[in-house]
């Protein structure tokens, strides 16, 4: 009470004001967003009887302490959603590529970005205003901190993405040599990826992760074009997307699915070691500034300051 007793009625205002427009929004998407799902959980059960395993799985996820919380963020941002097919399969093939496959996926990280934007602007408004007033700079303040609110999960989500496509990318040749392997010992392409993820689900969890999912799919009678297509887009990886492109034309052409392995990892091969080369040569030129910025000082330091000590000594005493 005391710190709001330094401003007037006037100067808080706009602050109360802005306060009751983000409540009222909230409690209207809220309404919206419960009434549509109360409608489709009611057509869902008329349209089709939900059997004993789904009531059980749906009770499970009921008391389940996450499972609130993601309803929870996906009824927040659900009229955050992009409405055209092409902002949506571009938002589920990120979400993808960070390992969230989920049909909510979506609603859940606008809910998370809507939160978290709530989360900056808020608090940065009510400090700014209460420190700053009403005024040009603390309005620039507020917008940095809601556009800092804004683009924070979509930054957690392109690191999530990028660590995801490294690991893929690290473990793809020992992956792609062991189906080389398999399928050259007689397995068919289906079994050889069910051997790879048997054999590396140890050190390799992304990549056999992907590779039993789309020898589930396979199992499940959808075409190999669709699943290795599939496997491309959801890891992001160049390397997986021209081997699927390989695979793909080897079954339409009926050419030999063991020498297009061997010839894409020989390409990898290849491609790591001009990498690593890459690398090396680029070693020497990193090495200059740290090499000027905190050793050169150190040595000129060691090797001229006994030197400039006695030429100081010697001078004093002429």
């Amino acid at each position: 009470m005391e710190l709001f007793a330094f401003f007037t009625a006037e100067e808080m205002a706009p602050v109360f004001v802005f306060a009751a427009i983000v409540a009222a929004t909230f409690w209207m998407l809220s309404l919206i967003s419960k009434r549509n799902s109360q409608a489709e959980d009611r057509l869902d059960r008329i349209g089709r009887p939900r059997s004993l395993m789904e009531l059980e799985l749906s009770q499970a996820e009921s008391r389940n302490t996450f499972g609130g919380l993601k309803d929870l963020f996906s009824n927040i941002g659900a009229s955050m959603q992009p409405q055209s097919d092409l902002e949506k399969s571009k938002l589920r093939v990120r979400l993808a590529n960070a390992g969230f496959r989920s049909e909510a996926a979506p609603a859940v990280y606008q809910g998370i970005q809507l939160a978290t934007l709530a989360g900056f602007l808020l608090p940065g408004l009510l400090f700014f205003l209460i420190k700053d007033g009403f005024t040009l700079s603390s309005m620039w303040k507020i917008m940095a901190c809601g556009c800092a609110g804004f683009y924070l999960p979509r930054l957690a989500l392109g690191m999530m993405i990028n660590d995801r496509k490294q690991q893929v990318f690290l473990t793809l040749p020992d992956a792609l040599d062991l189906l080389v392997v398999c399928v050259e010992s007689g397995l068919g392409l289906d079994a050889a990826m069910r051997k790879v993820t048997e054999e590396m689900k140890e050190h390799a969890k992304i990549m056999c992760e992907e590779l039993a999912l789309a020898n589930l799919q396979l199992q499940m009678g959808r075409p190999r074009r669709e699943v290795l297509h599939d496997l491309g887009v959801r890891t992001g990886v160049d390397d997986v997307k021209s081997l699927a492109a390989i695979l793909i034309q080897a079954d339409r052409f009926g050419a030999s699915i063991a020498q297009a392995l061997r010839v894409q990892s020989d390409a990898m091969r290849t491609k790591r070691r001009q990498i690593a080369e890459e690398k090396a040569a680029a070693t020497a030129v990193k090495l200059i500034f740290p090499l000027v910025l905190f050793i050169f000082p150190a040595i000129f330091v060691v090797l001229v300051g006994p030197a400039a000590i006695l030429i100081s000594k010697n001078l004093l005493n002429k």
